[in-house]
């Protein structure tokens, strides 16, 4: 409540509004448009207007939200008269959405977590770092401050990892796809989760240990598809959905997330001495090279200790 009284970013500012109009405006787009229409540029989705850039369950996330929105006032997500509205009735009704999303996801997923996957603690323990990460500043300013769903993913990750903590690699596996279709962020962890399942994999008998690697690839392969399914029936929708997540071509500090770029940039201008066209691929690759080191740990001779 103290947070959300207080102002987000871009309030009132044009032409781009901040956060706030970031996800009102995919509700609109989402709402208005056909899903083959929902990453393409067209008069309608001006994509340098906050055009849609995250995976297929944000999407389908933002579309709920606006089916919702419309049912109590269609002026809020109109298509293209919506642009920069902004009421006390829909900011309270965007602020439910986040809530919604901890009741639902998050909430269930920590307490689940503590309650469940966290051994050798009391019960007055368990609940006491429960309540510890429930009130974590960071998230609540973000996500009720300025109108963010990191909520949902993180939720799923949880989930993901709570389960394979418990042995249920299949329902681990399906949660942490979710996750990683809710949000590309999620690739920084796919890296320890692919390395932990299949040290897993390693340390079963041979039989036992490649039919579990196939059940958890199909049960990926599966949920991909699921998620994918409405794009995947156009080769060019599906390859323009892969651009809006994946924009090499926007260079390095246009990506919307702190990486080792922003901080060197400090010290050494890259981005006035290096190209963005020379210095944007790497940054994935390298990133994946560190994680494929730091991720030994959970390979198969000490697959037991916890991710």
């Amino acid at each position: 409540w103290c947070v959300s009284i207080n102002s987000y970013s871009g309030a009132g500012k044009s032409p781009m509004y901040g956060d706030y109009e970031a996800q009102r405006h995919w509700m609109e787009v989402t709402f208005n448009l056909p899903v083959q229409k929902w990453y393409q540029n067209s008069s309608d989705n001006d994509l340098q207007y906050w055009g849609l850039d995250y995976p297929p369950l944000t999407a389908y996330h933002s579309w709920l939200c606006g089916y919702v929105a419309d049912k109590i006032n269609p002026d809020w997500v109109a298509l293209q008269s919506s642009r920069g509205y902004e009421s006390d009735t829909h900011k309270l009704f965007m602020r439910y959405t986040v809530m919604i999303v901890d009741v639902i996801l998050y909430l269930p997923a920590i307490l689940l977590f503590y309650l469940f996957a966290i051994k050798g603690k009391t019960i007055g323990e368990r609940l006491f770092l429960t309540s510890i990460v429930l009130l974590y500043p960071g998230l609540i300013l973000i996500d009720h401050g300025h109108f963010q769903y990191n909520n949902a993913s993180l939720g799923l990750t949880v989930f993901a990892v709570t389960f394979v903590s418990l042995g249920h690699d299949l329902w681990g596996s399906f949660f942490f796809v979710c996750a990683l279709n809710y949000k590309q962020m999620e690739l920084y962890h796919s890296v320890p989760f692919f390395c932990f399942l299949l040290g897993k994999c390693f340390k079963s008998s041979e039989e036992n240990g490649l039919w579990k690697l196939i059940k958890i690839g199909s049960v990926v392969v599966l949920t991909f598809g699921l998620c994918w399914l409405p794009f995947l029936r156009d080769t060019d929708v599906a390859l323009q959905v892969l651009r809006r997540l994946f924009p090499f071509g926007r260079g390095l500090f246009e990506d919307k997330v702190s990486n080792i770029w922003c901080v060197l940039d400090v010290l050494f201008k890259l981005k006035r001495n290096i190209a963005p066209r020379s210095s944007s691929p790497p940054e994935p690759s390298n990133h994946y090279y560190v994680f494929a080191a730091l991720c030994i740990p959970f390979t198969p001779q000490s697959y037991h200790r916890k991710i």
